[in-house]
């Protein structure tokens, strides 16, 4: 009895002994590697989650740009060639510095020349907008450019034509955002003209475009018709009442180096510097790596390449490649820059006849 009794009181002790001995090595380092698997798993869906989010935001990105890029560029190339009043081809230039003056330099003034309404430029053709190099603002080599000149319309018309040979007309309007130096395009059904104005009288809004050394680069002529006459009356004409005023617009388009060792889509632009039409460059978009333009001449099969030599005259449409790298250049595969290539066709509104 007494062993019995002396047993069974021990089991109880040797019960609470295992219970309470806790986790063997086997059982912690089996714990640890569950552990581990859980943590891997979850890094790796982050990392995933991550790098699809970059991805995106990196599309999206390049999209983006390649829209406002081709929404710009369409702009200019609506209006190539855009005189507000006929399709004909009949346009008076009396600019000094025009293809008619006795100043031009093709090499130099090529935004004061109406014929560069549409002129393209592959790679390996000199643009005389824009050097080619490796500087800052300098044109890429190897990428396209193109030239266009066209007008923007103001709202404005001709209220008064003095008659004889005075070089002046009167505004419809009160006013009007034209300065001294600004060229201007006027036209009517017959034919349009390119003038300088000379001064600018907010008193009584009148444009003065005479010939002489007033503003630069000035005009050959105060006559106005077609074709141009580079004398002092040249070619008289006279725009009669609710003839359209319109400003020039010069621009050409290009790929170049930015502040930041990579590239951007540029547009020069012609502008009035006190008094004086000039160009200047403008970063319009960033990112932006390779630029293909081709033409196609009216009645023509296909588009082509500026090398072949297209009558520019004649160019209707211009199709447009633009390819554009991702801001993030880690957001693609192998964490590389993610890159796109779009092609956008614009029609030329002045030459759709």
């Amino acid at each position: 009895m007494s062993n019995r009794r002396i047993q069974g009181s021990r089991q109880p002790a040797a019960g609470r002994r295992r219970r309470g001995r806790g986790f063997s090595l086997i059982e912690l380092m089996i714990a640890m590697v569950l552990g581990l698997v859980v943590t891997a798993g979850a890094i790796s869906v982050f990392v995933a989650s991550r790098r699809t989010y970059q991805a995106n935001e990196g599309l999206s990105g390049v999209q983006e740009n390649a829209r406002i890029a081709f929404e710009l560029m369409a702009r200019d190339l609506r209006q190539a060639g855009l005189t507000g009043c006929n399709t004909n081809g009949r346009l008076a230039n009396v600019l000094n510095n025009g293809p008619n003056g006795p100043a031009y330099d093709p090499a130099v003034d090529w935004f004061l020349n109406w014929d560069n309404a549409v002129h393209g430029y592959d790679a390996g053709q000199d643009d005389p907008a824009v050097v080619t190099g490796t500087a800052e603002r300098q044109r890429v080599a190897g990428t396209d450019s193109v030239q266009l000149v066209g007008a923007k319309g103001l709202g404005l018309s001709v209220a008064e034509t003095p008659s004889g040979p005075a070089a002046n007309f009167k505004l419809s309007a009160t006013t009007s955002d034209i300065v001294d130096g600004d060229i201007v395009v006027v036209c009517d059904p017959d034919h349009a003209a390119v003038v300088q104005v000379t001064v600018q009288n907010g008193s009584n809004v009148t444009l003065v475009h005479n010939n002489g050394s007033t503003v630069s680069p000035g005009n050959c002529s105060k006559g106005l018709g077609f074709p141009t006459v580079c004398t002092t009356n040249g070619n008289e004409y006279t725009f009669d009442r609710n003839s359209a005023i319109s400003k020039m617009v010069a621009t050409d388009w290009y790929i170049g180096n930015n502040a930041d060792g990579g590239r951007s889509l540029y547009r020069i632009a012609m502008i009035n510097q006190a008094g004086v039409p000039t160009t200047q460059a403008q970063e319009m978009v960033r990112d932006v790596t390779n630029l293909q333009v081709q033409y196609h001449p009216k009645g023509g099969a296909d588009f082509v390449d500026a090398a072949s030599g297209p009558a520019w005259t004649s160019v209707d449409a211009v199709r447009v490649t633009l390819t554009l790298q991702s801001t993030d250049k880690r957001a693609g595969t192998g964490f590389a820059p993610i890159q796109r290539s779009f092609t956008s066709t614009t029609v030329l509104r002045n030459r759709t006849n």
